[in-house]
């Protein structure tokens, strides 16, 4: 690849794969024909283009720098070129800040800081209890802020003390309400609409009460009692002895004990399990359970399991409900990087309630960040001039608009009227005849959950109109990708398509370079192909093309059942024909595909010496090399045309 196209994509994937740092350091390094680049832009790029080998070194800051300058000198010239006007690459440039701004701020707003939040809490287990209130049917307004008041009013007197028995009387979870709201040992993240709880236990101080805290069901008071280091998970192997129904406890079984022993001598696990563990569905694969968390198994169990500190280790006797185990550990599973886990953890966020929440969250900051105004008489007048049959009709056309109203102002000058609504409405004209036909639908019902969803697309719009201006690595991505575009195409121009082009050109080049394209010693070289099925000998065939020209060979045993191709191939080509030598009369070895029915071997004809590569032969490597004259003498035009200028003590502060 050349060195243009090389940093043409290193920018882009550069650009795309890490965000900017935010550009503290401004100072000047250099100007293209008065156009600034600044220390900041520089050494950003140079560490990304560089990676591991971004050592700051006065050699490599000096051979990048010289890179960089002329990336920027052909950038001027793109300018000058009027590039940056042509229709189709504003549309392209266009469609890359649409595809990049479409999820640029909800990623980074929401996905990415509710992904790394999740990372966080599932670094450590949480033990808690909780008292839950729910909700009675589908409560109104008034019913939750009734339920709300009840609970903050029981709070102050849920202590760490007392709060069993106040669990005992009040909490409506069946589940946990006589075990005193006692829910153990949970890892994030916790069920659907539950995220509001994870979060603020996880924020909380050990013995402290917390809440009301709202989730779908209703609210919580809840006190963290514990938290640890997350026990993950854990790949398992075990030896069941059931308890007997009605049997009292006798104490350890002597089966379980004997099959410690077993394992105590050495014996394989696999086989003690098959001779004692009375688990049917395990018993006959080494008692393999395979991997699980918590919350899993009986608390004894995982407690036992987990305890173990190292693959192959077995436990000691454990005792639960289904009766006594034998745990063998074969592997726990690592806490990854957040990079490695960040697919997944994205793929949970945004499956779970907590990402609507948050996007909600996002539009009412930026509701107020617009500060958006809103006409609700216009808005009213609009819904009231409404005919309801004519609106819930699939032919619903928008109305003339006499008194064009603005609905909207945001802060910057974005506003939109009623004909712009209008126009909205049109587009969304399936759910707008789905809202229509439920039942008690009217114009105004219909027209407000339409209209609320439209401010909500508006207010992201908004936001992405100011994304150059609130994210300064979004405005560097842009740079990055606007000055790609025209850096292409001004090369392209300029260089790629002339060496195409311009034969003239390049056949000179090729005659003043001649002596730098030549074939390296060559074989002239005969592919035999045998139908092996039509009944000829290829041994015979083989033992005659040892001395003979391929014409004669393929007259001794026809031209139907011997088929030849003679072609010359370079030395360090030979290898790949079954180890033909570099020898006149050297056979290769006979490949046979009896699938195929056919054999075929090689056998050198001559030898060629080095040689001048005719202009068809080398085009592609001519084609390469006048590219590059073709740059160079562009780049020396383009210093000559636009004067650079370095500050040399903003360099010497870049080089370690």
């Amino acid at each position: 690849m050349k060195p243009l196209t090389q940093l043409l994509f290193t920018l882009l994937v550069a650009a795309v794969a890490t965000p900017l740092f935010a550009q503290a350091d401004t100072d000047i390094l250099f100007t293209v024909d008065g156009k600034e680049v600044t220390a900041g832009e520089f050494k950003y790029i140079y560490a990304k283009s560089n990676q591991e080998e971004a050592d700051f070194s006065k050699a490599s800051v000096m051979e990048y720098l010289d890179l960089y300058e002329r990336f920027k000198l052909k950038v001027a010239r793109a300018h000058d070129m009027g590039l940056d006007t042509v229709a189709d690459l504003q549309r392209e440039l266009e469609g890359y800040r649409r595809q990049l701004a479409d999820n640029y701020i909800v990623d980074r707003q929401v996905t990415d800081k509710l992904v790394e939040e999740l990372y966080e809490h599932q670094k450590k287990d949480v033990e808690f209890s909780h008292i839950f209130f729910a909700f009675k049917g589908n409560p109104t307004p008034e019913d939750t802020l009734a339920l709300y008041r009840k609970v903050a009013d029981l709070k102050p007197s849920v202590t760490a003390g007392n709060f069993g028995v106040m669990a005992k009387e009040y909490s409506d979870d069946k589940y946990s309400k006589d075990k005193g709201g006692r829910i153990g040992f949970v890892s994030a993240p916790l069920p659907r609409g539950l995220y509001a709880l994870e979060r603020a236990l996880y924020g909380a101080k050990t013995g402290q009460v917390i809440g009301p805290v709202q989730t779908q069901g209703g609210y919580h008071l809840a006190i963290k009692h514990s938290e640890r280091k997350a026990y993950g998970e854990m790949e398992v192997g075990h030896i069941l002895v059931r308890k007997q129904e009605g049997a009292t406890n006798t104490g350890v079984p002597a089966k379980i004990t004997e099959a410690q022993a077993k394992l105590k001598a050495g014996e394989d696990f696999g086989k003690v399990a098959k001779d004692y563990s009375e688990d049917s569905q395990s018993k006959d694969n080494a008692g393999y359970l395979g991997y699980f968390g918590i919350n899993f198994y009986d608390p004894a169990f995982e407690a036992a399991a987990f305890s173990l500190s190292r693959d192959g280790q077995v436990s000691d006797v454990v005792e639960t409900k289904a009766g006594y185990h034998l745990i063998r550990r074969i592997s726990r599973k690592p806490q990854l990087s957040l990079d490695e886990v960040r697919p997944t953890l994205e793929a949970k966020v945004k499956a779970d309630p907590r990402f609507t929440q948050a996007k909600r969250t996002l539009l009412k900051r930026t509701r107020a960040e617009a500060k958006l105004e809103e006409d609700a008489a216009a808005f009213r007048a609009f819904t009231t001039s409404l005919d309801p049959v004519k609106f819930a009709s699939a032919r619903w056309q928008p109305e003339e608009v006499t008194n064009n109203a603005v609905l909207y102002k945001m802060q910057g000058g974005q506003t939109a009227t009623v004909a712009d609504f209008q126009q909205y409405l049109l587009r969304n004209n399936r759910q707008r005849i789905s809202l229509a036909r439920n039942q008690g639908a009217t114009p105004t019902t219909v027209a407000t959950k339409l209209y609320n969803d439209w401010i909500d697309e508006e207010l992201v719009r908004y936001a992405e109109s100011r994304l150059e201006l609130d994210y300064p690595e979004f405005a560097a991505l842009m740079r990055e990708y606007r000055e790609g575009i025209l850096l292409f195409e001004a090369t392209k121009m300029e260089v790629w398509d002339k060496a195409s082009e311009d034969t003239v050109g390049l056949l000179a080049f090729y005659e003043a370079n001649r002596g730098d394209y030549n074939w390296k010693p060559r074989a002239e070289v005969t592919r035999y192909t045998v139908d092996t099925k039509s009944g000829v000998d290829v041994n015979e065939v083989m033992t005659m093309a040892k001395n003979s020209a391929p014409a004669k060979v393929q007259y001794r045993f026809g031209k139907d059942k011997v088929t030849t191709e003679t072609d010359r191939y370079e030395y360090d080509r030979l290898d790949q024909m079954e180890n033909l030598k570099p020898e006149v009369g050297s056979v290769s070895v006979m490949k046979n595909d009896l699938r195929e029915g056919v054999a075929t071997f090689y056998k050198v004809e001559k030898l060629l010496p080095t040689a001048p590569k005719k202009l068809d032969e080398a085009r592609g490597y001519v084609i390469a090399d006048y590219q590059d004259e073709l740059e160079r003498r562009w780049v020396a035009e383009l210093r000559d045309a636009y004067p650079v200028k370095i500050n040399k003590k903003v360099l010497n502060k870049i080089i370690r």
